[in-house]
């Protein structure tokens, strides 16, 4: 009788356990949410400064160099046009991190009830599969949180520096020149090249865990459950 009373402690500690893990999960969901949004405020602050001082360097680069404004704009594209593409993308990637995070919270939820079954129905095989699913969950929504706010902070940094090369040249005055405008955007395009190929060993590797959990995951859920019946 104290066996039985022990081993139910030990599994309803086990539950209490992921369940007290999912509330973690959901409260870590919202300080993401506040998180992405303070970054994403950051992020439009930064914009409108660096649309300032591109005006301003406009304007200086027509009285020193009689530089063409729509000129200037033609040469400056190659920062623009890549900015609002990061942007958007940094908008959508958010956007689709948060309907991730409230789908698994869901999944746990399910998976949660699932493993309370199978402990019930002493199933000790589809509980280890049903753990071993729950962990998974939480180590796919610590990797993924990482890697939106990886991304945003990058995008963020990339958005200040450039920002801070510009009121660089800015602070020329008189003596900007139309090679300082060439120098900057040919070291842009370079920071911008070698961040792709960083950006894209990173995503290969996440791919790579996520495809690794998803194809460890659907073997378990093809897997029949194992009943034995009492003789």
């Amino acid at each position: 009788m104290l066996l039985t009373v022990d081993t139910e402690n030990a599994l309803e500690n086990i539950v209490s356990s992921y369940e007290t893990r999912i509330e973690s999960v959901e409260t870590l969901f919202e300080t993401t949410y506040q998180l992405l949004q303070g970054l994403q405020d950051s992020v439009l602050d930064t914009r409108e400064e660096r649309e300032k001082i591109h005006d301003q360097l406009k304007e200086s680069l027509a009285r020193n160099e009689s530089l063409r404004k729509k000129d200037f704009d033609s040469m400056m594209s190659v920062i623009s046009s890549h900015q609002d593409k990061e942007e958007q993308e940094v908008r959508n990637m958010s956007k689709s991190y948060l309907n991730e995070q409230n789908n698994l919270i869901h999944e746990l939820r399910e998976s949660l009830r699932n493993f309370r079954d199978a402990l019930a129905k002493g199933e000790s095989q589809r509980v280890r599969e049903f753990e071993t699913v729950i962990k998974g969950i939480l180590v796919k929504q610590e990797k993924r949180k990482q890697e939106v706010i990886s991304k945003l902070r990058e995008f963020q940094k990339e958005q200040q520096e450039t920002s801070e090369t510009l009121r660089n040249l800015l602070a020329k005055g008189k003596g900007l020149r139309i090679k300082d405008l060439k120098l900057m955007l040919a070291g842009f395009k370079k920071a911008r090249q070698d961040r792709i190929v960083s950006q894209e060993k990173r995503r290969q590797e996440v791919k790579n865990l996520l495809g690794a959990f998803k194809s460890k995951r659907a073997k378990m859920v093809r897997k029949q459950p194992v009943t034995y019946k009492k003789t």
